[in-house]
Parts: structure tokens; sequence; C-alpha cells
């Protein structure tokens, strides 16, 4: 995995120090395309860690039927919502991994959008009833964060609910190479714009090594 995640590594570094951070998705998903270059957090099937955090939830919350998937990649997490009844529009930066969608799943009912969460149509603004995040903020930039988890609190509608799964840290620890693990006060900005916390767990998942991570469900009040 650490050999998968060196070009993707080389590829950020290069894409942040040119000034444009988020270019180089579609250069790594492009490069996949064209010579099978892997992706490092496609595993082509649903992210466990979703799976999980559903299940813990499931007789605590009622969700409504929209749901939105942030930065889908090749498409299972938005795959698996579908099936599980929603409503689920999908969107990602790149356009190669949207076409990729289009080529695994033929007959979806998923909408997948090429879109820059920073550029988000004015029509999508507190219109999902469920908004799940994972993987994309820690592949950010810590500048960009606050500003993309803002933008994606926007997206949420009243009374509903954002999923957020991402790698964890103490703010003592180095923040390490991407992906860069977030720090509690990242994930408490959701607190000032007006989300209640649901459900939040700090724990290490299955992965060998464990990564520590953080899950949580909140539900947007104000």
């Amino acid at each position: 995995m650490d050999n998968h995640r060196a070009l993707a590594r080389q590829l950020a570094q290069i894409a942040i120090s040119a000034g444009h951070p988020l270019d180089w998705f579609e250069q790594l998903y492009a490069k996949a395309r064209s010579d099978g270059t892997p992706i490092p957090w496609a595993d082509y099937t649903p992210n466990p860690n979703m799976i999980e955090l559903f299940q813990k939830t499931n007789n605590l919350l009622t969700f409504g039927q929209k749901a939105l998937k942030i930065g889908c990649g090749l498409g299972d997490d938005a795959e698996w919502l579908s099936c599980l009844g929603f409503d689920v529009t999908a969107f990602d930066i790149s356009p190669t991994a949207i076409s990729e969608c289009g080529n695994r799943f033929p007959n979806t009912n998923v909408k997948y959008v090429v879109c820059d969460l920073f550029q988000a149509p004015d029509n999508w603004q507190g219109a999902f009833d469920l908004v799940l995040e994972s993987y994309t903020l820690q592949v950010l930039p810590p500048e960009l964060r606050t500003k993309a988890l803002q933008q994606i609190c926007g997206l949420v509608s009243l009374d509903g609910y954002l999923m957020l799964i991402a790698r964890l840290r103490d703010e003592s620890e180095s923040t390490g190479s991407m992906p860069w693990p977030l720090v509690r006060k990242e994930i408490d900005i959701l607190k000032s714009q007006g989300f209640a916390e649901k459900y939040a767990e700090d724990y290490f998942d299955g992965e060998h090594p464990p990564v520590r991570r953080f899950r949580g469900c909140y539900q947007r009040k104000a």
C-alpha cells in the first residue's frame, strides 16, 4: 500500500506546490485508467467503516431519502447507499473517476456528477437529508479542510445528517504524509456550524497495522 501511495503523494505535492491542490485527483485516476496504476483508497467494495457506522446508528436515527456522497471515487459507497433505498447523488472532481463509475455500474440508479466541492451547484445547498463524507478531508491540505467542511455542512438539510469518517491523530502528533489525519478540533467545527453530535467514535480499524480513525454522525439543527 505504501508503494501505491508513493505516486499519489508525489502528484499531490507537485499540485500543491504549483498552487493547484486539487488537480492531482484527475491525474491519478487518468493514470490508473491508462496503465493500471492502483488508486490507494479504491478497494472496489463498500467501505467497511461506513457500513459499521450505519449499523451502529441504525436504531438511533431516522434518515430522509436524499443522500449525497462526497468524493465518490469509483462509486462503491454510493451504490451501497442506493441499495439501502436512498435517492443518491454522488460527485467527484475527477471526470475519469465519474466515467469509471458509469462503466462499472451501467444500470445504476445513482446520479453521478463531475463537481468541485468548492463550486457545488446552488440548488445543492441544504438539499440533502444525508451527506456522507469519508476519506476526502484527509487527502486535502490542512489549510483547505476548514473551508471544505464548511462547504459540506451547507449541503445538509435542516434536521438532516452528516456522516464523517477520517483518519485521526492527536494534536501533539506529526501530520505525517498524505493522507493527513484530522484532529478533533477540526471536526468540532461542526458544532459551530449548527450541528449536534449524535454519535462519535475514536477507534482503531481492522487494517494491518490498525489505523486510528474517527467516525461520527451529526444532525443539522440551525
